[in-house]
């Protein structure tokens, strides 16, 4: 199989997922170019969180293919801990192991995955914490943090791998709203240093400022996507500026 190369980080091509009799992907074809952000918007259960369920392989696809760096990474044959361990994901809720310190929160996987020396992983993992305002931290269990701590926690814990690609879904969705920020700042941060990234939010006004592609799904498509300044500016769909609409007039 080739190996990890291309200009392109993440392909989906034609992808189909079915849960029962409901089609939750429809044929989705999208490239996410190498240093940049792709932001996913659109309703509730228009196939956003299952696409980048997808593409991690918590979810298989019934139809078509995903390719990492040029590889079909839904090639039965391929080792999916192998692929897991280019991507680095964080959800709306922290997925902290209670029992586990900060640091050892995050050292765990290079540890036990990748077989990173605890002292290697814990350097890595101080400068990250450091960086991001969290090195007092690192000693104190996940009940002691905030909401957005906790969530830049997360965001550390899955830079630590030293990812190909993130994927970042709804992040902020569980978070107090003066907590949102904090975490949306480092998001941009990352933006700043070239991180490939593929965002699913409701934050119109930082999917507007990060994004330099944004997709809108609805019922399982891509049914328009554009520049940020192209989609937010100038929405060549119907349904698209209905949404853009709705989600304004909530703000």
């Amino acid at each position: 199989m080739p190996g990890w190369c291309g200009v392109t980080v993440l392909r989906f091509e034609n992808v189909r997922k079915v849960f029962g009799p409901h089609v939750v992907l429809d044929d989705v074809s999208l490239d996410v170019p190498a240093h940049s952000v792709t932001v996913l918007i659109g309703a509730s259960g228009s196939g956003k969180s299952t696409l980048l369920r997808c593409a991690n392989l918590l979810e298989t696809v019934d139809d078509g293919a995903i390719f990492l760096s040029g590889r079909e990474i839904t090639d039965p044959r391929v080792n999916v801990d192998e692929v897991r361990q280019k991507i680095g994901v964080v959800f709306q809720a922290y997925n902290l192991f209670p029992h586990l310190s900060v640091l050892d929160n995050i050292t765990l996987a290079p540890r036990r995955v990748h077989g990173v020396a605890r002292r290697e992983a814990e350097d890595r993992a101080l400068a990250l914490l450091d960086r991001l305002g969290l090195r007092g931290k690192a000693a104190d269990y996940p009940d002691r943090l905030s909401g957005g701590q906790q969530q830049r926690v997360a965001i550390v814990r899955a830079l630590a791998t030293d990812p190909t690609l993130l994927l970042l879904d709804e992040i902020t969705a569980a978070l107090d709203p003066e907590l949102v920020g904090e975490v949306l700042n480092v998001v941009a941060s990352l933006k700043d240093d070239g991180m490939t990234m593929v965002i699913a939010t409701h934050e119109m006004g930082f999917a507007r400022e990060v994004a330099d592609q944004v997709c809108f799904l609805a019922d399982g498509r891509v049914l328009e996507r554009g520049s940020s300044t192209q989609l937010f500016g100038e929405p060549q769909e119907e349904r698209t500026q209905q949404f853009l609409r709705r989600v304004s007039a909530r703000s």
